[in-house]
């Protein structure tokens, strides 16, 4: 590969999370790294070990994020590289905000700025499918104008609109070339109508109406299909496992101070800031959280809507798993897990099967104590298996969550099973 040019600059696309510490949720602030290759703020990371080994019986120094640890506290030592980045990014971000006055009009295609956070929203795609159709309008107004009957007067007039008058029809069969010249003329005038049609829709905003219970764009019948239809999804039948559904709800003893419950106790959200919950050995150190059923014996399944939460874990695990520990890294703990394309994986006895499948956007779990079989399921339309194994427990086993990542606000909801 041929080498850059010295001093020349290549735009790389960073989000927040990409350089932000997973104690304090902000920017790296003379960031540490760890054997182990995680990296957080030296201040946050010696608070919680602080915190931790003044906790009953005291704790090992670890990674907060995949929990290694240390036989001895290490000399934390800043990580220049990441402290350059995160400076930049912090200065980028500063020029991005609008200040007091007027920003000036950006010109009409920008250059990507070298840093910026990526977001795709409704409102963008309708900008850009709003510009897209003004150049469309424009260059069908610049196509050149042909007259059929090579001259002016009231019928070639009539022509060029696509009227069906008597002199175009007596033309018609001495000039065929006429009549194809004019039949363009018609087409692009449509064109053209619709277009504008389309434009003024999208200049005053899409509305939107319910039709046999899915969402559609509500656009002149004679308009072009240019902007792709929204769909709800397929209304899905009854579950197979309806029979057999319960509704867990999430045991406050156990969350995490990094997260916090919904009052119905069936969405669990990524908190903006630690919450002041007191201190208890059943609570984990690590964004986690159970579920207060204790499952010990017959069939039972329920189902969690993933699709707001980047980065999860879903499964069971008993109640005495060691909470300084990661779902699916125990012997009593099984779960499938989701952290980006390429990265969804299950784990079972502590070992990590890699799922070459799309997203779940709700995920189905399926507990068989007689069998002694967990299954979980891809739930749209109808269920479809993601993967399947066996459990052993000598003790009740939990609904159990994991929600790894550093957006604010992402969450996971129990959903009601229908029957």
């Amino acid at each position: 590969m041929a080498a850059l040019a010295l001093g020349g600059a290549v735009p790389v696309w960073l989000s927040e999370e990409d350089l932000s510490c997973i104690i304090c949720r902000e920017l790296l602030d003379w960031p540490t790294t760890l054997p182990c290759g995680h990296s957080f703020c030296y201040q946050c990371l010696d608070d919680l070990w602080v915190k931790q080994r003044a906790g009953v019986g005291g704790r090992p120094w670890a990674c907060p994020t995949c929990r290694e640890a240390l036989e001895a506290k290490p000399t934390l030592r800043k990580n220049p590289l990441l402290q350059d980045l995160a400076d930049k990014y912090r200065h980028a971000a500063l020029e991005l905000e609008p200040g007091p006055e007027t920003a000036p009009v950006p010109p009409r295609r920008p250059a990507p700025p070298p840093v910026t956070v990526q977001k795709s929203t409704t409102e963008e795609v309708i900008q850009k499918l709003t510009e897209l159709v003004r150049q469309l309008v424009d260059v069908v107004k610049s196509l050149p104008t042909q007259s059929p009957l090579g001259g002016s007067g009231p019928d070639n007039e009539r022509g060029i609109l696509g009227m069906a008058s008597s002199s175009e029809k007596e033309h018609s069969l001495s000039s065929p070339k006429a009549v194809a010249s004019s039949a363009s003329e018609r087409k692009i005038r449509e064109i053209l109508h619709n277009l504008e049609e389309i434009q003024e829709k999208l200049q005053g905003g899409v509305t939107w109406k319910e039709a046999s219970g899915e969402q559609v764009p509500e656009m002149p019948s004679s308009s072009l299909c240019l902007l792709p239809v929204q769909r709800c999804p397929v209304p899905r039948r009854a579950s197979q496992f309806a029979l057999r559904a319960i509704s867990p709800t999430f045991d406050l003893r156990s969350l995490s101070c990094i997260l916090e419950v919904s009052n119905s106790c069936r969405t669990v959200t990524v908190s903006r800031c630690p919450q002041p919950y007191s201190w208890g050995s059943e609570r984990f150190l690590i964004s986690q959280v159970l579920c207060s059923q204790a499952l010990s014996s017959g069939q039972n399944y329920w189902e969690v809507d993933t699709r707001n939460c980047n980065h999860w874990a879903v499964g069971v695990a008993s109640w005495g798993m060691k909470r300084d520990q990661m779902l699916g890294r125990t012997m009593d703990s099984w779960c499938i897990e989701w952290k980006g394309p390429g990265q969804f994986s299950a784990w079972a006895m502590v070992k990590k099967t890699d799922l070459h499948l799309g997203r779940p956007e709700v995920v189905g779990v399926w507990l068989d104590l007689e069998l002694g079989k967990l299954a979980f399921y891809s739930v749209s339309a109808q269920e479809r298996l993601l993967y399947e194994c066996e459990v052993s427990a000598s003790s009740p086993l939990h609904p159990a969550f994991w929600l790894y990542g550093l957006s604010p606000g992402n969450y996971l909801e129990i959903k009601q099973v229908n029957s």
